[in-house]
């Protein structure tokens, strides 16, 4: 076993025994996200480095420490990428560890799917300094999990993930950006009625009066789709796809309160007051301002969504939380996840919610 993992061990069990908790940190491009990062730091970006990469079995295995940059770099070389755009949030700093910890998706999500539906295996080490492997033909363990799953978006709460198995995708061979001037309501329509029908939309944002729309795949099917959408074509549009997953958009700049809403891509306009951007055909809703907690998240709720403080606000995280309170049932099933994979509750406590 490597002599960082076997360092990292001891880490765990020394915590164990001194009833101590582990910040688990990667570049910490994503500190700002969940709960306060707390304890001593165990840095995986030590641990790095691609392990394997199949092009013709679109599969890699990367390292938790290896830079998502470096990752991303190699997989273009060959014509491929990770479809699911995940979010950098720092020059050079995020992690493949990180990525996966975070659970965070950009702008194609909706047309590709989630970083968890492209984890294929993990391997990890437990709350009891136990070093688990999760992946290949078996993607679940004898109890049930579908292990590289759960990892995903865990924010490191159940274990140290050292390796990941990722699928992989080949780049799509013609891209396009269309953008409409169209109300947020009008958008939202448009969307929807796009959404069911046979159209290679891989992105959509909408801000500000604009909606902005990517097609990908084939190029006689992006030419047939722009040719039945209209729209101006967008002559920057990969620096403001880039904007909006790293969001150093214009509408993502300042320091308050900026909340992440998940509700069904049909919900109408929410009515909360304050600057707002769509994202995947309508189920992502960003939102800017000081409306507080009950307001936003009451809101979201009656959507049948929830709302995330994504990042900014001190007072209302350390009054309402970062995350949509769970109802008893999901806080039973996460109570349960937190006491089978870390018992003595080493990891990241608080970072997701409170007691883990």
């Amino acid at each position: 076993m490597d002599t960082v993992l076997k360092e990292w061990i001891g880490r765990v069990h020394d915590a164990v025994e001194t009833q101590q908790t582990l910040c688990i940190r990667g570049g910490g491009s994503k500190d700002f996200y969940g709960g306060n990062p707390a304890g001593p730091v165990l840095d995986t970006t030590a641990y790095r480095g691609i392990v394997a990469y199949e092009p013709t079995e679109l599969v890699v295995v990367a390292r938790a420490g290896t830079p998502l940059a470096e990752l991303e770099a190699l997989l273009a070389e060959k014509g491929q990428c990770l479809p699911f755009e995940p979010p950098h949030f720092g020059a050079g700093r995020a992690t493949v560890g990180g990525m996966v910890a975070a659970g965070l998706s950009g702008p194609r999500r909706a047309a590709v799917g989630a970083v968890r539906d492209y984890v294929l295996g993990v391997k990890l080490i437990d709350g009891k300094g136990e070093w688990l492997s999760f992946g290949g033909q078996v993607m679940k363990n004898v109890a049930g999990y579908d292990v590289p799953r759960l990892m995903a978006g865990s924010l490191g709460t159940l274990g140290v993930v050292a390796e990941v198995a990722l699928k992989v995708l080949p780049v799509p061979v013609a891209e396009r950006t269309l953008r409409f001037a169209l109300g947020e309501a009008e958008a939202l329509k448009k969307l929807n009625a796009w959404g069911g029908q046979p159209l290679p939309i891989a992105a959509s944002a909408w801000h500000d009066g604009a909606l902005t729309v990517r097609l990908m795949g084939a190029r006689a099917a992006v030419d047939a789709a722009q040719a039945a959408l209209g729209g101006e074509p967008v002559a920057d549009a990969a620096a403001f796809w880039q904007g909006v997953r790293d969001q150093t958009h214009a509408f993502f700049a300042g320091d308050g309160p900026l909340w992440r809403l998940s509700v069904a891509s049909v919900t109408p306009p929410l009515g909360i007051p304050g600057p707002t951007l769509i994202e995947w055909g309508g189920a992502l809703r960003w939102l800017r301002g000081d409306q507080g907690a009950e307001q936003v998240r009451s809101a979201a709720a009656r959507a049948g969504g929830h709302a995330t403080l994504f990042r900014g606000g001190d007072a209302i995280k350390a009054s309402a939380g970062v995350f949509h309170p769970l109802s008893p049932a999901l806080l039973r099933i996460h109570a349960n996840l937190k006491r089978a994979f870390d018992p003595h509750g080493v990891f990241n406590r608080g970072r997701m919610y409170p007691d883990f």
